[in-house]
């Protein structure tokens, strides 16, 4: 069980969105990923029972990535990439907000993530068979939601169908980081008014790992 405050619980969490959006945006773009931190925020979407945040990703490590964009892209200045993470990471907000008023959907999600996490855990827990699973899952729920997220980019990545399942499994991720946060007491109202202490934390979190 963490020793993390309130409020480290909600900044690890929005790490866990602003690092999924992060990838969309990278995938979408050149069509390439960071493998480690795409295995953990698919991971994170099999956490059924994870005492706390942290442990939803394995550890801090897990949401490096995460941690360090949400920083970035909080900023009072955002670069371009920072500023492709936040369009993202807003656009996954709303859609966990929308994804939130249909209960039956989150069952049915639920029910075909345990079902997937079955069948990783006893026969093949190969990268591209999962994001295939789950980006099925994203198709056949999220997708069909009256909000979609836009995703931009090279037309001939985004045409391609690994690249197309890579984003939908990373869309699922940050859907499930957002409604974690919100879960924890997270509100976009207050993320707003306390976007400058959301970062420091986020750098202060980030410094535990080493990153300067």
């Amino acid at each position: 069980m963490t020793t993390r405050t309130a409020q480290q619980q909600q900044v690890i969490a929005l790490a866990g969105v602003a690092q999924a959006a992060r990838m969309v945006d990278q995938v979408a773009r050149t069509g390439t990923w960071p493998e480690p931190f795409l295995e953990e925020s698919i991971h994170s979407l099999f956490a059924f029972e994870a005492p706390d945040a942290e442990s939803v990703y394995g550890n801090l490590q897990g949401v490096k990535l995460g941690l360090q964009n949400l920083a970035a892209c909080l900023s009072s200045a955002p670069d371009e990439v920072a500023a492709g993470t936040l369009r993202y990471f807003m656009a996954i907000l709303k859609l966990e907000r929308a994804f939130a008023a249909r209960p039956e959907m989150q069952q049915a999600v639920h029910s075909r993530l345990q079902h997937t996490h079955y069948k990783a855990t006893h026969f093949s827990s190969n990268a591209n068979e999962l994001c295939a699973n789950i980006a099925g899952i994203y198709e056949d729920t999220l997708s069909t939601l009256r909000f979609r997220v836009k995703v931009t980019g090279s037309a001939q990545h985004l045409a391609n169908q690994r690249n197309t399942e890579v984003v939908r499994t990373l869309l699922m991720a940050g859907v499930r980081a957002a409604h974690l946060w919100r879960q924890l007491g997270g509100r976009r109202w207050r993320l707003v008014l306390n976007r400058g202490a959301t970062r420091n934390e986020a750098m202060a979190l980030s410094r535990e790992l080493g990153i300067r």
